[in-house]
C-alpha cells in the first residue's frame, strides 16, 4: 500500500480537527448562555485530543514529526484542512451550522474508519465515536430548536448560515488522488461515498428544522475545493500565527 495515501488521509482528518478545535475554543467566554460557553469549550478540547491522537499515529507508525512540531511549525500551504473549518466563528448561527455539518461528516467518516484495515486508525475510530456522537447530538438539538422552534429571526439566521456554509461543507469531501487506492485496500471508502452518506444523514435533520438544503436544481452548489491541496482562505495563516505564537517563542520549553 502506498504510504502517501494513508498519511494524506490522516493528515486531512487531523488538520480539520486541529483547526475547528481552535475556532470552537474562541467561543470560550462569549457563548450566548453559560451552558453553550461550556459546551463549545468542551467540544473544542475533544477535537484537539482527536487531532493529537491522529498526529501521534503519523508519528509512531509513519515516521512523521511529533504532534507539537506538526501542529505549530507548518505554514498554511502545508496544511490539508478544508475551508469550512478555517473561517472565524462569526455569529452563533454560523458556528452552530458549521458545527452540525462538520460533526455529521466526522460521524460518517469515523463510522467507516471503524472497519479500516489500518489498525491504529480503526482503534482510534472506535475510541472517539462516543465523543462525536455527543457533539452531533448537541448540534442537532440546537439546529432543530432554532430552526423550527424559535422565531422568524432565528429561522432566518439559521437558513442564512446554512446557505453560506454549505459550499464550504462540500469542500470537506474534496476528492483525493488516492480515493480508489484507499477503497480497494479497505482503508477508507473514498470521499464520494462518504459525502453521499453525509447528505443522507443531514437531510432529515434539516427537514425537521424546516431549513432548506441549498442545492441547485439538478446539481450541487459549487464546492469550495483547494484546502486539501494547500490552497486556503485568507483566514488560515493569521490563525496559525496566533495559535503558534507561544510555541515559537521557545519550542523546547516545558510548561
Amino acid at each position: 500500500m502506498n504510504e502517501a495515501a494513508i498519511t494524506d488521509l490522516i493528515t486531512r482528518l487531523a488538520d480539520d480537527a486541529l483547526i475547528i478545535a481552535h475556532r470552537n475554543s474562541e467561543w470560550t467566554g462569549l457563548g450566548p448562555m453559560l451552558e453553550e460557553d461550556i459546551a463549545f469549550s468542551s467540544i473544542a478540547q475533544d477535537k484537539l485530543g482527536h487531532a493529537q491522537a491522529l498526529y501521534n499515529i503519523l508519528h509512531t507508525n509513519f515516521g512523521q514529526p511529533d504532534p507539537d512540531t506538526v501542529a505549530f511549525t507548518r505554514n498554511e500551504a502545508q496544511f490539508r484542512c478544508c475551508h469550512l473549518v478555517e473561517l472565524p466563528i462569526g455569529d452563533y448561527a454560523f458556528s452552530l451550522i458549521r458545527h452540525f455539518l462538520h460533526d455529521a461528516a466526522e460521524w460518517v467518516r469515523y463510522e467507516a474508519l471503524e472497519q479500516s484495515t489500518v489498525v491504529p486508525l480503526a482503534q482510534l475510530a472506535r475510541k472517539i465515536k462516543g465523543e462525536i456522537k455527543y457533539h452531533l447530538f448537541h448540534a442537532k438539538t440546537w439546529v432543530v430548536q432554532l430552526g423550527a422552534q424559535g422565531n422568524e429571526e432565528s429561522h432566518a439566521r439559521m437558513q442564512s448560515a446554512l446557505n453560506e456554509t454549505f459550499p464550504l461543507a462540500l469542500g470537506m469531501f474534496e476528492p483525493s488522488e488516492f480515493d480508489g487506492e484507499l477503497a480497494a485496500a479497505g482503508i477508507y471508502p473514498g470521499e464520494g461515498q462518504v459525502q453521499q452518506r453525509w447528505l443522507e444523514l443531514i437531510a432529515p435533520v434539516l427537514e425537521q428544522a424546516t431549513l432548506r438544503m441549498p442545492l441547485v436544481e439538478g446539481a450541487d452548489l459549487a464546492a469550495s475545493y483547494g484546502g486539501r491541496k494547500g490552497y486556503h482562505t485568507v483566514h488560515l495563516q493569521p490563525m496559525l500565527n496566533e495559535m503558534a505564537e507561544v510555541y515559537r517563542i521557545d519550542p523546547a520549553a516545558e510548561w
